[in-house]
C-alpha cells in the first residue's frame, strides 16, 4: 500500500462518524450494507451519510455496489488489511509478532493453512 492511500485511509478514518461507518460495515462483512440502513443504525441524516461515504470510498474503505434500488456499502478488506500491513510492517524490528497475523475473521484460507489455523 502507498504511502498517499495509507494517508488518505487514515484521515477517513480520523473523524468519528466515518470510524463508526467503517467500522459498523466490517462488522457487517461481505455482504455489506444498505445505506438506509447505515443511517438508521447509527442515527446519520442521509446528506451526512452520503458525505462520509463519499471520503470513505475516496480512501478505497468502502466500495458500493447497486442491488436493484438499494446501494450497497461493503469494507474493503483487502485495503483494511493493507492498511494494517503498512503500519506494522516493521514492527518488532521485523521479527515475526502478533500484529503481523491477519485477525481470524479476515484470514483467507490460505492464510489460515499457513498459520495453521482452521477456516469455518
Amino acid at each position: 500500500m502507498n504511502s498517499d492511500l495509507v494517508v488518505r485511509a487514515l484521515s477517513a478514518l480520523a473523524h468519528e462518524s466515518r470510524l463508526a461507518i467503517f467500522r459498523l460495515l466490517v462488522v457487517a462483512g461481505p455482504d455489506g450494507m444498505a445505506a438506509g440502513e447505515i443511517a438508521k443504525q447509527l442515527g446519520l441524516s442521509p446528506s451526512s451519510l452520503s458525505f462520509h461515504l463519499k471520503d470513505l470510498s475516496h480512501a478505497d474503505l468502502v466500495k458500493p455496489r447497486q442491488e436493484s434500488r438499494f446501494i450497497i456499502y461493503t469494507a474493503n478488506f483487502d485495503a483494511m488489511t493493507g492498511l494494517i500491513g503498512f503500519l506494522t510492517e516493521n514492527c518488532c524490528a521485523g521479527a515475526t509478532c502478533a500484529a503481523s497475523a491477519p485477525p481470524d475473521c479476515c484470514a483467507t484460507s490460505d492464510d489460515a493453512r499457513e498459520a495453521g489455523r482452521e477456516i469455518e
